[in-house]
This record gives structure tokens, sequence and C-alpha cells, in this order.
């Protein structure tokens, strides 16, 4: 067994590159704050200890409960639909009204945290793609799983670090008011794109 410890661990990193890779809702987050340099330690640990936290309840079997009450999706579904599209909102205001980097007023640690915490847990496909995707893959391979699962975790931990670090180490060079509001307005679309899918998804 050993012997394929690594390989499987591979194969959950892999799978959890796959699924959060893609920009959405969270990655646009973390890149935001990663540029603003604003509690974008708090941020990516919020981020992975979320995914983190879903993809240990998938692989303990609690996706099968997801799958019993499909209603707990729908009102993700629907909540994560309103929260989305306000946050669009503010973004496209934002884009109206840029300014530099340091002439913004910096959001509150409370504000940051529940924000990361909304786009975390308000997007059902989150819990499509780690309780039930991950979940469901990790338990095929029987005793290995928590190894699939934890490839799957670092994966995630690695890429939001990553993301946001990066942000956070171009601030510099892309805080210009140009570049915010097309930040700023990159943003909402995304977020309006992602309410949309949600909105109108079977």
């Amino acid at each position: 067994m050993s012997d394929q410890l690594v390989p499987v661990l591979l194969a959950g990193a892999g799978t959890g590159l796959g699924l959060i890779v893609a920009i959405g809702a969270q990655n646009a987050w973390v890149l935001r704050q990663g540029i603003r340099r604003e509690h974008i330690g708090t941020v990516i640990a919020l981020c992975a200890l979320a995914d983190m936290t879903l993809i240990a309840l998938g692989t303990a079997g609690i996706g099968a409960l997801a799958a019993a009450a499909p209603w707990l999706l729908t009102v993700l579904r629907w909540g994560g639909v309103v929260y989305l599209i306000l946050f669009a909102l503010r973004s496209f205001r934002s884009a109206v009204r840029p300014g530099r980097l340091e002439a913004q007023a910096p959001a509150s640690a409370r504000s940051v945290v529940l924000t990361t915490l909304a786009l975390a847990f308000l997007n059902p496909h989150v819990y499509l793609d780690t309780v039930l995707m991950v979940g469901g893959v990790a338990n095929q391979f029987g005793q290995l799983r928590w190894a699939f699962a934890t490839g799957a975790m670092l994966a995630s931990a690695v890429w939001f670090t990553t993301l946001g670090l990066g942000a956070r180490a171009l601030a510099g060079v892309l805080d210009r008011p140009s570049t915010w509001r097309l930040l700023d307005a990159g943003v909402g679309i995304v977020m309006l794109l992602v309410a949309a899918k949600l909105a109108f998804s079977v």
C-alpha cells in the first residue's frame, strides 16, 4: 500500500487543482485582496481552510447527506445568487470611482473575513466540487481515501497562497487608477457570470 501513497496523493492534488484553478468568485476575491495588500494572509488561510473542511467532510461521507437533501443546495444556490449580484454591483461602483491603492479606505478585518466566508460557503458549486466530487472520488480509493483527500487539500493551500502572494507582489506595478478600474470591473463581471451560472443551472 505504501508504494501507492505518492501516486494517490498526486491524483488528489491534480483533481483539486483542476477544480479550483478556474477563475471564479473566490479566486477573483483573493486576487483583489492580494493586490490591495489587505488582510491577504487571513484571506488565504480562510479559503484554504474552507476547502480543506469541505474536502474532509466529503471524504468522511457527508456528501451522501447533501445528495439526500438537495434542498440544502437550493438554499445555498439562491443565497449565493443574491450575494454575488450585490457584490458585483459594489465592484462596478468602485470601478466608476477608481483610486490609487493608498487612497482607498482599507476594509476592516471583520468585513474581509465575512466576505471571504460568504464567497467560500454561499456557492453550491463549491459543495459539488469539494464535498461531492472530491469526496466521491476519494472514497473510490478505499483505505487510501485520506491520502487522496490530503493531496487535494495541499493543492488548495498551494493555489490560494500562490495566487494571493503573487498578486501582492505585483501590487506596486498594478497600483494605477486604470488598473483598478479594469480589476473592479473584471471582478464584477466574474461575480455576475457566476451568479448567472448558479441561477440558470439545472
